[in-house]
């Protein structure tokens, strides 16, 4: 059996150093009184080395003061798969040659650097609490044993090169050998690349031809993003390193700094993997790929951007599974709900989502078309670009390279018998004035819009260019939404906001109730938060609303016709949700105080 620390080792003394005349732990079939065979009558023996070789090695290693073994192999005499052997019989030790696939990251830095220096000893990885330590000299028990408390394990030593160790440890303790420490504990099962040329061919990260540490790496990424509900993945260059963040909760996190020369590979696997032009550099591309993560089949968009410090990536995560497309799952107070549901079913009308980048806006369209959508109904959606394929919907993606812009493809969209007509977005006038068409030409189309609040959408549009008249005869109403971070439940404490962020909520004075507020855990990365929710305003179009429009009233009258047939702003909805504990006063400061 292999020595450890809590089992004697072979019969040798601490001091006794390979290269010499050693004793062996196990002598051959020689008797006990025999003198041990020195490493260099074994090399002799062995025809490894001549004489003459021996002499020279064994003068070089009294000038150097190194063992007679590393001598050999530092004068390139013998090899170090052949040395290892040899020493490994004479000292009774299991003998390796180090090489990183063999080594855990995670378990280098159970050994301090100091220690491992001094010793010549690197851990390799652990088996249940048994630490298997590669070392320059396994025989010396009271190394093992200093080890065995500073670790708290069992150790197992294994003979290794002191020149290999010491090259090895460089390497290990080095800050870029945390990127494989990060991705050892990745179970090869936990995702799997979807071919492109078929969706039922999958192969197995383990068929692909990369099993680079920047493969590991990127798979590690995505698995991670995943599990942590990522929405997105910013792979971005910097003068020394590579800065990789996750946007979760609508708020980017720094996860890792890879060296400054793993970011051009990174950037290669991942155009490797969304078919991108590898060689191209000076253009942005955009791609997409699928894998299969913990058994989930997730939709990567891949977008490239040249920068002056070179490309930047950013993967799009869209996972089919982590979303709802249920207007009833949304979270819209009842009386939001209803109103939204009386738009949908018009016959025919402009009806609005708007906010930011970001607010959940496709998954409310989403969640309208499934409401809508039967064998009955001819729903065709405009999209730059698809992000989800729904069944019953003849979903057109965006490419003006050939010509298909979202005007275009409603003009032909209009000669397809269409029912419903959801476009991704208003963008410019073009589109705008064939959406308000359609709308009037008894096609009910859902769109959206890039506006602070529900009223302003009716000036957008007038601005766009869109006649007034037009604008009060097609559109049905507005909703206009945003994303609050909710409190996360396992460090939630109560707290009492300022009188400053009482008043900037709408609070005259210090309210008597107090609020929840997240401490900062490690469920929630020290952020406080976990998960988001959405806040709602839905403007309806009724007849004063349209005469407004009409005659083109300055904006503060829309504001109090909202106002009068009971709408609420996004500001009140966010406030009555920090009221309910779900979020916090500062939360609701930040995503609907519109100035």
């Amino acid at each position: 059996m292999i020595a450890t620390a809590s089992m004697p080792l072979a019969p040798t003394s601490p001091q006794a150093h390979w290269g010499t005349a050693t004793p062996s732990a196990h002598a051959d079939a020689a008797p006990t009184t025999a003198k041990p065979m020195q490493l260099g009558q074994r090399l002799l023996l062995a025809g490894l080395i001549t004489p003459d070789q021996l002499e020279k090695a064994l003068a070089a290693q009294g000038q150097a003061g190194m063992r007679l073994g590393e001598t050999l192999v530092s004068m390139g005499l013998i090899s170090a798969a052949d040395l290892l052997p040899l020493v490994s019989a004479q000292l009774g030790f299991p003998s390796v040659q180090l090489r990183e696939g063999l080594i855990d990251p995670a378990v280098v830095h159970t050994i301090s650097r100091p220690l491992a220096e001094k010793f010549a000893c690197l851990a390799l990885f652990r088996v249940f609490d048994e630490l298997i330590v590669a070392m320059a000299e396994p025989q010396d028990l009271q190394v093992v044993e200093l080890i065995a408390t500073h670790t708290g394990y069992r150790i197992r030593p294994v003979l290794a090169l002191r020149s290999s160790i010491e090259r090895m440890l460089q390497r290990c303790y080095d800050a870029d050998f945390q990127v494989d420490a990060m991705t050892a504990g990745l179970d090869n099962n936990s995702i799997e690349l979807l071919s492109e040329e078929s969706p039922y061919a999958v192969a197995g990260l383990n068929a692909l031809p990369d099993r680079s540490p920047v493969t590991n790496l990127v798979n590690y990424l995505i698995v991670q993003a995943t599990r942590q509900g990522a929405s997105d993945i910013h792979i971005e260059p910097a003068k020394n390193f590579s800065l990789i963040r996750f946007r979760v909760d609508g708020q980017l996190r720094e996860v890792l700094k890879p060296q400054r020369e793993l970011h051009p590979l990174l950037v290669s696997r991942i155009k490797a993997m969304s078919r991108l032009d590898v060689d191209q550099q000076l253009q942005s591309q955009d791609g997409r790929f699928n894998v299969l993560v913990d058994n989930r089949e997730i939709d990567l968009r891949v977008s490239t951007l040249p920068t002056v410090s070179g490309e930047k990536v950013v993967l799009r995560i869209l996972d089919r599974k982590a979303v709802t497309f249920h207007l009833d799952q949304l979270g819209m107070p009842v009386d939001h709900l209803a109103m939204l549901k009386s738009m949908l079913r018009r016959p025919y009308g402009l009806a609005l989502v708007t906010g930011p980048t970001g607010s959940g806006k496709t998954t409310t369209l989403y969640s309208s078309v499934e409401t809508l959508k039967n064998s009955g109904v001819n729903i065709v959606s405009i999209e730059d670009p698809v992000e989800y394929q729904l069944d019953l919907v003849n979903q057109v993606q965006i490419n003006p390279a050939n010509q298909i812009t979202f005007a275009s493809a409603i003009r032909s969209i209009l000669r397809q018998d269409p029912d419903v007509i959801l476009v991704g977005e208003i963008r410019d006038v073009e589109t705008a004035e064939a959406a308000i068409q359609a709308a009037l030409t008894g096609h009910l189309v859902l769109s959206t819009l890039h506006t602070n609040d529900s009223v302003s959408s009716i000036n957008r549009l007038i601005d766009m260019g869109i006649p007034a008249y037009k604008v009060a005869a097609a559109l049905v109403g507005v909703v206009a939404q945003r994303l609050v971070r909710k409190v996360c439940p396992h460090c939630s404490s109560s707290y009492y906001p300022s009188l400053e962020q009482s008043q900037l909520v709408g609070y005259t004075e210090l309210p008597k109730q107090h609020f929840a507020r997240g401490q900062g855990c490690e469920a929630c990365f020290d952020t406080g938060y976990s998960g988001r929710r959405g806040i709602f305003e839905v403007l309806q179009i009724d007849a004063r609303m349209r005469d407004l429009i009409s005659r083109q009233a300055p904006p503060e009258e829309f504001r109090a016709a909202f106002l009068e047939q009971g709408g609420t702003s996004l500001l009140v909805q966010a406030r009555l949700a920090a009221e309910q504990g779900s979020t916090t006063i500062e939360e609701a400061i930040r995503v609907a105080l519109v100035q």
